[in-house]
């Protein structure tokens, strides 16, 4: 089986790196930036669609309200990009949100921030390769046609491209980001150029239909509540802020240092391109509408359901560069290709949340562990079956799927700045230094802005997304929180029970006998290296033990027992109904009920075999016996081996991989070597 599955993995994700080239893996400012700002810098690509859709409802004279909406989300990215690079200065060790609220604010605090981001990270997964998928299909018609399918294939291969390690995986990401903002700008200068200096009308290919609005003549508190639902859908492109203080660990030294720098390039590319594209869509009259096929009208008529509706920047681009051009298409290429690549923030931020909580006893320990690239790769596996499966019930809509988005978002932001408040609190208290105090007064004050805004944000978001699917995320958190806690009562339970403190006078007494039994299915090789195993040991009381379902299978045995003269008694136990198990257990029991203060080791001869087919073949009973016998206190179960000749294939398969690292040698990362370095060997 190793044969048939090692050989595709080193193919799909490389060779396993060791422990200690941990530090090899770290992040420059230039890598950093794509690999945790992607989401937000890419969200530019559907975030002003998302403005203008919601607008619609009121018709195309909703759309002058649109440049203040913008106003308001650069005001609050800002407002978060201020608050988070508090938050990595003051802790740098990757807890991110999670680790600020659970130290100020009580772990149920901390659990829920989680509970929030990780339905966010897997949120923003499903959302970008759904929008990245219609944003390619405005080019090529089979991906729209099939983008379901599409949609999922995007996600295994970005899935093994993390696998590969986070910064062979950053470097590929590079190339695309920075093609997508230089292309964004580009287009931003010559639309402004064109515009400003040429005087040129530009165009875009809505700009001639007309909206029927849902609502006419919507004013009053109505209109209120329309807007804050349109900027609480531009509030995605706030999304994936937090993945940078969550990656704080994956930086190069200075790490808080080069995270905030990187925090704040990402905060002046987003707002500057969501600014740009919303300029540029009210100058070439783009028009949205959440049902295109009803609510567009051309010439008098409803476009009809065989028009597809391309995303704002797809038609800003259009009108700025033309169809068809070079420019155009390569745009478009890199504004798919990064949207796709923009859920690598989710897969940079998911892991390491995971890797974190699982730390805290909160998941499963499994998740802490790194994979043969570095990568915490049960993590990256996990978050990638949850988009997919999400993907496949939505049906790869991002109109859809960002209904569910940004309520886990604001909910770590919110309380992560409340908890940043009360950070500052406490060294305030002890702090007498006065310049200290100022920067400390200071940063309070950022926080405090920044938890005030982003809660009133999430008060916002809640009462206009909730009946459009928010109560998804709302219950998606509830059910990670129960999840979770679940968990870590199962740990605490467990560690008490087994705690040596705990340890009853019985355990720690030594037993008054042992009673070996050796398991005899026929007199062949393996049951005599058992037998002499079991005699090495000097058991009290050794006997061998068979169960008989055949009278002259049985009868053979027994003679050929006798004839070999072999002096351990060979006890027989009659099963009318043919079972090997259940005899056993009983009489093992049976044993235990004589004499409690024995103990009965039980010696199971097993087949060492070199081929995966051979495991179905051999060894099905005394798996099965081991399984019942675990679960019977005062047992021992010793497994003796006994090496078939196909055997020999695997030990030559293992010397070729002798330069390898053994699956799970490196799972851990570099804190194990300091307490074990392997002899002969440098670093």
């Amino acid at each position: 089986m190793s044969k048939l599955t090692d050989l595709p993995k080193r193919i799909l994700i490389g060779r396993a790196l060791r422990s200690d080239k941990l530090g090899e893996t770290l992040l420059p400012k230039r890598i950093a930036l794509p690999v945790f700002a992607s989401d937000p810098l890419s969200s530019v690509a559907y975030a002003p669609g998302e403005v203008l859709l919601v607008l619609s409802i009121a018709g195309v004279s909703a759309y002058h309200f649109s440049p203040w909406i913008a106003l308001a989300v650069v005001v609050l990215m800002f407002t978060v990009v201020a608050s988070y690079r508090q938050n990595v200065r003051a802790y740098p060790s990757g807890g991110g949100d999670y680790e600020v609220a659970t130290t100020n604010l009580g772990p149920r605090a901390g659990l829920t921030v989680a509970s929030a981001l990780l339905v966010d990270y897997v949120l923003t997964v499903a959302v970008s390769i759904s929008a990245g998928v219609e944003n390619l299909g405005s080019a090529i018609p089979f991906v729209i046609e099939h983008k379901t399918l599409c949609a999922v294939g995007a996600i295994v291969l970005l899935t093994v491209m993390n696998l590969r390690g986070v910064r062979e995986s950053g470097k590929l990401f590079a190339v695309p980001t920075y093609l997508f903002v230089a292309g964004v700008f580009l287009m931003l200068l010559w639309g402004a150029f064109r515009g400003l200096v040429l005087g040129d009308t530009m165009h875009a290919p809505t700009s001639e239909f007309e909206i029927k609005p849902e609502h006419q003549g919507i004013a009053g508190f109505a209109l209120v509540f329309l807007l804050l639902r349109a900027f609480s859908s531009g509030c995605a492109a706030l999304t994936g802020v937090e993945a940078i203080s969550n990656g704080v660990p994956a930086f190069r030294k200075p790490k808080s240092k080069n995270a905030a720098t990187t925090l704040a390039m990402m905060g002046l590319l987003a707002v500057t391109m969501f600014c740009g594209i919303i300029a540029l869509a009210m100058t070439t009259g783009v028009k949205m509408a959440e049902y295109p096929a009803k609510d567009l009208i051309r010439d008098g008529v409803p476009v009809g359901d065989g028009y597809t509706q391309d995303p704002v920047i797809a038609q800003v681009a259009e009108a700025v560069f033309g169809h068809g051009s070079v420019l155009f298409m390569l745009l478009a290429a890199a504004t798919a290709l990064v949207l796709f690549l923009a859920a690598n923030t989710a897969y940079n931020g998911f892991p390491l949340l995971g890797s974190i909580l699982a730390q805290d006893r909160y998941l499963p320990r499994q998740l802490h562990t790194r994979g043969d690239r570095l990568a915490f790769s049960n993590g990256i596996v996990l978050l990638a079956g949850a988009a997919i499966l999400l993907v496949w019930i939505y049906g790869a809509d991002s109109t859809r799927l960002i209904q569910l988005y940004i309520v886990g978002v604001f909910v770590s932001f919110t309380l992560s700045q409340t908890g940043m408040v009360r950070h500052w609190n406490r060294l305030l208290a002890d702090e007498r230094d006065q310049a200290i105090r100022r920067h400390m007064i200071r940063s309070r004050a950022i926080n405090a802005f920044g938890a005030f805004f982003t809660g009133l944000v999430l008060v916002v978001v809640l009462a206009t997304k909730f009946t459009h699917g928010a109560w998804v995320a709302l219950l998606g958190m509830v059910i990670f929180y129960g999840t979770m806690t679940a968990i870590r009562k199962h740990y605490d339970r467990v560690a008490a029970e087994i705690s040596a403190e705990n340890a009853s006078p019985d355990e720690t007494i030594r037993p008054s006998r042992v009673h070996a039994i050796v398991l005899v299915s026929k007199l062949h090789r393996p049951t005599l290296r058992a037998l002499t195993y079991a005699k090495l040991i000097r058991a009290d009381h050794l006997e061998a033990l068979s169960i008989s379902v055949d009278p002259d299978e049985t009868k053979a045995l027994r003679e050929d027992w006798e004839r070999r003269g072999i002096n351990v008694p060979l006890k027989i136990l009659d099963s009318p109904y043919r079972e090997v198990t259940r005899p056993v257990i009983e009489y093992v029991k049976g044993l235990r009920r004589q004499s409690p203060r024995d103990v009965v080791s039980v010696y199971i001869p097993e087949y060492v075999v070199g081929h995966w087919y051979e495991h179905l073949l051999h060894n099905q009973s005394a798996l099965r016996l081991k399984g019942r016998l675990l679960f019977t206190p005062g047992v021992m179960v010793t497994s003796v081996p006994y090496q078939l000749q196909s055997s020999e294939a695997a030990k030559k398969r293992a010397r070729r991989r002798a330069d390898w690292s053994a699956p799970g040698s490196v799972r851990r990362g570099p804190v194990e070597r300091r307490h074990h370095k392997e002899p002969g060997r440098k670093g």
